[in-house]
């Protein structure tokens, strides 16, 4: 089993890579926490993946959610793993995500994280790449998981191949703290109604069902996890974060 959780198509892009060489089946978190809180049984010799993107520095609230609720029957010598997609670097976010899973009786056998391009716009230090770098973003990041693919299928364990940054301690509990507590959050999303094409993509692709009609209206009901999917994905850029002005970015692997 493979557990992804994506936004702008980064993860889910790693995730099928994975779902594709090992043969796993491939579990949608957001699907899965629209139902009720779940026990997954893995088959003797069965992997147990999780994919995300780093947010903030930090697991998304929706993975950490996710574990947090659900329960994994799993084999004495089941292979645990996790990989983190993340602009530039992932901090600390593996440790945290290891803490939560130590909390459901697992432990992660291997952990990887993958530098995709940057979609994050909520900060202002922080800047989309350029269409040329985000190019070479990818191709590097399809080299590297014929790598991570590798490992996965062969269930190497005492793998740790993470990419922290220079202060990996500040990035995920200082800005990543201040991130998590202040910026995930809906309440800065604003549409500019006059540029809505009123197509409800937005809606579609809430994982957390924090969108309603068109144009949209933003639920204020704390289950935003600042995924940035209806920005990105907004095929007009009607949606805005605050005051800022940036681009858009999502996943294509176009040659």
């Amino acid at each position: 089993m493979i557990f992804y959780f994506s936004g702008t198509g980064n993860t889910l892009w790693a995730a099928r890579q994975l779902a594709q060489a090992t043969d796993d089946t491939l579990i949608s978190i957001a699907e899965e926490m629209r139902k009720q809180p779940q026990c997954y049984t893995l088959k003797d010799g069965e992997r147990l993946g999780f994919c995300f993107p780093t947010h903030g520095w930090q697991p998304p609230r929706i993975v950490r959610e996710f574990i947090r609720r659900s329960a994994f029957r799993t084999c004495h010598d089941t292979y645990v793993y996790a990989l983190t997609t993340c602009g530039d670097n992932m901090g600390h976010a593996m440790r945290i995500l290891n803490k939560e899973l130590r909390q459901r009786s697992l432990h992660c056998d291997a952990t990887f994280a993958v530098v995709m391009p940057e979609s994050n716009v909520c900060f202002s230090f922080l800047h989309l790449d350029t269409p040329e770098k985000a190019k070479q973003k990818i191709v590097s990041a399809s080299e590297r998981m014929l790598h991570i693919c590798e490992v996965v299928k062969g269930q190497k364990r005492g793998v740790s191949e993470l990419v922290r940054g220079a202060i990996p301690y500040t990035y995920t509990y200082v800005i990543g703290g201040y991130y998590n507590k202040h910026l995930i959050t809906d309440s800065k999303l604003w549409v500019d109604t006059n540029a809505c094409t009123q197509c409800g993509l937005c809606e579609h692709l809430c994982p957390v069902d924090d969108i309603k009609g068109t144009p949209p209206v933003w639920l204020h009901n704390g289950r935003c996890t600042n995924c940035l999917a209806c920005y990105h994905h907004c095929p007009a850029h009607a949606i805005h974060w605050a005051k800022m002005k940036r681009g858009q970015y999502r996943f294509t692997n176009e040659k």
